[in-house]
C-alpha cells in the first residue's frame, strides 16, 4: 500500500479536523469567518478527502491486482478536486468555483467506479458482492447532488425537496457507499466466505440501508408512511446486527490472535461503535424522538460523528496500520488513544448536552470551551500518526540507501 498517498489522504484528514476544531471555537471566541462556508469545507474534506481517498486507496490496493498508471493519475485528479474544494468553499460556499471542484470530484468518482469494475479480482464472493453493492450505492448517492439544481430552481433552498436532495446524497454516502464499503474490506481481511447466513446478511442490511431513508423524509415530509418505513428498516437493521456477529464472531477472534493490542483495541472499537450505531436508531422508534433529534443539532452531529469517526475512520485506522504499524511504537500508540480519547469525550459531551436540552435543563457549564478542549485531541492524534507515517518512510528509506 503506498504510504505517499495514505500520507495525502491523513493530511486531508487533519485539515478538516483542523476546521472542525476552528468551528468549534467560533463559539468560544467568535471570529470573521463565515460559519456556514467553513461547516461545508469541513464536511466536504472529511468525507471527500478522508473516507473517500481512503476508500480509494484500500479498494485498489487488496482487490485490483494489476495496478495500472491510470490509478495513480485518478488519484491525484481527484485530489486537486479536493483541494479546489478546500481553498474554495471556506470562502464562497456553494458557488462557482466550489461547485466545479466538487464536479470534477463526482466525475472522478464514476471513472473510478468504471475502473474498479472492470479490472477487481475479488478471491471471496461475498465480498465481490459487498464491493460492488458499495460502489453502485456511491453511483446512486450523487443523484441528490444533481437534484439540488432543479429543486433550487423550482421551489428554493428552503424547500422540502432540496433538504431531501442533500439527505439523499449523505444517507446513501455514509450508510450505503463508506459503511459497505469498509464491510468489503472487512470482510475479506478475516476472509468471510458465502453462506446462507452472509446471503441474509447482505439483503437485510442493504433493504434497512433503503428504508431507514425514511427518517430524513420524515423530518421534511411528516407522514406516517415514512414513519413506518424507517420503523421497519431499522427493525431489519436490528437483524443484520444479529447476522453480522454469527458471521465475524470466530473469523475475528482468530485473526486478532495474531495481531498487536493496538490493532486488536481498533478492531474492537469499530465494530463497538458500529453496534452503538445501530442501537440509537432504536430510537427513531419512537416518533416524539425522532423529532427531537431532528430539531436538535447536538444528537445529529453526534449521530453523523458516530458513523464518520467512529465507525467508518476506525476501520480505516485499522485497515491502513495492519500491514505497516511497528509493534510498541510510541507515537503511533500516542496518536491513535489521543483521537480515541478526543472521539468519546466530544461525543459524550454532545450526548450529554442534546439529553439537557430535551430535558430543559439547559446549556452545561461551560459547555462551548469544553467542547473546544475536548476537540483539539482529534487533530492532535492524526498529527501523531502523521508523525509516525513520515518517521517510518524516512526509516524505510534510509534502509533502503544503506
Amino acid at each position: 500500500m503506498p504510504k505517499k498517498l495514505i500520507v495525502v489522504c491523513l493530511i486531508n484528514f487533519l485539515i478538516a479536523a483542523l476546521m472542525g476544531l476552528a468551528l468549534r471555537f467560533y463559539f468560544v471566541h467568535p471570529m470573521a469567518l463565515n460559519y456556514r462556508f467553513l461547516t461545508h469545507a469541513h464536511s466536504h474534506i472529511a468525507m471527500l478527502g478522508w473516507g473517500y481517498l481512503m476508500l480509494y486507496v484500500l479498494l485498489i490496493h487488496y482487490f485490483v491486482p494489476d495496478k495500472k498508471p491510470m490509478y495513480s493519475r485518478l488519484f491525484w485528479i481527484t485530489e486537486i478536486a479536493v483541494i479546489g474544494m478546500m481553498l474554495s468553499f471556506p470562502f464562497q460556499g456553494y458557488a462557482a468555483v466550489s461547485i466545479t471542484f466538487s464536479a470534477l470530484h463526482i466525475f472522478c468518482s464514476y471513472y473510478f467506479v468504471y475502473l474498479i469494475w472492470k479490472h477487481q479480482k475479488v478471491e471471496l464472493l461475498a465480498v465481490e458482492v459487498l464491493l460492488k453493492t458499495a460502489l453502485v450505492l456511491m453511483v446512486l448517492s450523487t443523484l441528490g447532488v444533481w437534484c439540488l439544481g432543479p429543486a433550487v430552481g423550482l421551489f428554493g433552498q428552503a424547500s422540502a425537496f432540496y433538504q431531501i436532495a442533500i439527505q439523499f446524497f449523505l444517507h446513501f454516502q455514509f450508510n450505503g457507499w463508506f459503511l459497505i464499503a469498509v464491510l468489503a474490506v472487512f470482510f475479506h481481511i478475516i476472509k468471510i466466505e458465502d453462506s446462507k447466513v452472509f446471503r441474509y446478511f447482505f439483503k437485510l442490511f442493504v433493504i434497512s440501508t433503503v428504508l431507514t431513508f425514511g427518517l430524513p423524509v420524515q423530518w421534511f415530509v411528516p407522514n406516517p408512511v415514512s414513519m413506518y418505513i424507517n420503523i421497519l428498516g431499522v427493525l431489519l437493521q436490528l437483524g443484520a446486527l444479529s447476522l453480522f456477529f454469527k458471521l465475524i464472531k470466530h473469523k475475528l477472534k482468530a485473526f486478532l490472535k495474531e495481531q498487536s493490542q493496538l490493532i486488536a483495541y481498533l478492531y474492537y472499537f469499530s465494530v463497538f461503535c458500529l453496534v452503538l450505531k445501530i442501537l440509537l436508531q432504536l430510537t427513531t422508534l419512537i416518533p416524539e424522538f425522532s423529532e427531537v433529534v431532528f430539531t436538535h443539532r447536538n444528537f445529529v452531529i453526534g449521530f453523523i460523528h458516530l458513523l464518520m469517526l467512529g465507525v467508518i475512520s476506525g476501520f480505516l485506522f485499522a485497515f491502513i496500520l495492519l500491514k505497516t504499524a511497528i509493534k510498541n511504537d510510541k507515537i503511533l500508540s500516542w496518536g491513535v488513544y489521543t483521537f480515541l480519547l478526543g472521539f468519546v469525550l466530544t461525543e459524550g459531551l454532545l450526548l450529554l448536552q442534546g439529553s439537557r436540552f430535551y430535558l430543559g435543563m439547559g446549556r452545561v457549564p461551560r459547555y462551548y470551551e469544553l467542547l473546544f478542549t475536548a476537540s483539539i485531541f482529534l487533530p492532535s492524534g492524526i498529527l501523531l500518526i502523521l508523525l509516525y507515517f513520515f518517521k517510518d518512510h524516512k526509516n524505510h528509506e534510509t534502509t533502503k540507501t544503506t
